[in-house]
């Protein structure tokens, strides 16, 4: 497929939203609204006992509070861990000696040009944390078996917690 045009038709300051063509090499053509993103970082804090941070907040597109991991938008000249390091320290106030990177996925192609990158955070230590105003978030310890059973019962709702806990449990 080759890009033919792209225009920007809405902009705030999280994202934008480009009216995109592309054509292949038999002259088939496809025409999409594409939500534009940065990409994000998402922790998945892991303590010495093997407890997993996460966070419940909010989410107004969901309409509902969800227990997820932390995560969040990659600013522009940020690299991802540099993004996944503040983030952490903003949403838990964690702190992590190691990073490794476990995942990588778009979670939604069909219209959002975003990227997410999960890391396992571990060596961690604590400290105060600092959310952006817009948000109140809580931070919980669970066991493995708590989140297995949370996603099993729809009690986890996050696509992102779900790949990254089935890549952590996985490793």
């Amino acid at each position: 497929m080759k890009l033919i045009s792209s225009t920007e038709i809405s902009k705030t300051p999280i994202f934008r939203v480009t009216l995109d063509r592309a054509v292949d090499p038999d002259g088939f053509e496809i025409k999409r609204a594409i939500v534009q993103h940065g990409g994000s970082a998402v922790m998945m804090p892991v303590d010495e006992r093997g407890r997993i941070l996460l966070v419940r907040q909010f989410r107004l597109p969901a309409r509902q509070y969800l227990w997820e991991l932390p995560a969040g938008r990659v600013d522009e000249g940020e690299s991802l861990l540099k993004a996944a390091k503040r983030e952490l320290a903003e949403e838990t106030g964690y702190r992590a000696k190691t990073w490794k990177k476990i995942a990588e996925f778009f979670p939604s192609p069909g219209f959002l040009a975003e990227k997410m990158t999960i890391f396992l955070a571990t060596g961690l230590t604590a400290g105060e944390s600092k959310p952006m105003e817009d948000e109140r978030i809580e931070a919980r310890w669970f066991s493995p078996r708590e989140v297995s059973t949370m996603i099993k019962a729809g009690k986890v709702r996050d696509a992102k917690t779900m790949i990254g806990f089935c890549r952590y449990r996985g490793k």
